[in-house]
């Protein structure tokens, strides 16, 4: 058995802040917290509906909490985030072929976002009808 000691690289808690690339990343998947929390305030929500009209709207009312109001701003723009940077990388997942030749990234993000327009007014026109 050697008695060397083992490398250890020693890594500043701030690494992911010194590359914009990293700082991305570390956005996106720390967005992820936010999402749950919402995530789990919907199904709380859900729970309350379930045990009657007077305990789904007090559930309402805690809604009007600016704190409330301020996460649910929060968890919005990161969610938009992660969309955002979901559609940019579409193209390194979807490898589409048309006669030969490759499809234009922008034409693959393109076709995201007008799909989630469309599911997005196909689900207002569901909720307002």
């Amino acid at each position: 058995m050697s008695k060397r000691k083992p490398y250890t690289r020693v890594l500043p808690t701030d690494w992911w802040m010194k590359q914009l690339f990293y700082t991305k990343y570390m956005l996106r998947e720390g967005s992820s917290v936010f999402i749950t929390i919402y995530s789990l305030i919907l199904a709380w929500g859900l729970l309350r509906l379930s045990q009657g009209e007077v305990a789904f709207n007090g559930w309402l009312e805690s809604l009007h909490n600016p704190v409330a109001v301020i996460f649910h701003l929060i968890a919005l723009a990161f969610a938009l985030y992660h969309t955002v940077t979901w559609f940019s990388l579409a193209p390194k997942a979807v490898d589409l072929w048309i006669k030969g030749k490759r499809l234009d990234d922008k034409i693959i993000v393109s076709g995201h976002y007008a799909a989630f327009a469309a599911a997005t007014v196909f689900c207002l026109l569901v909720i307002m009808l």
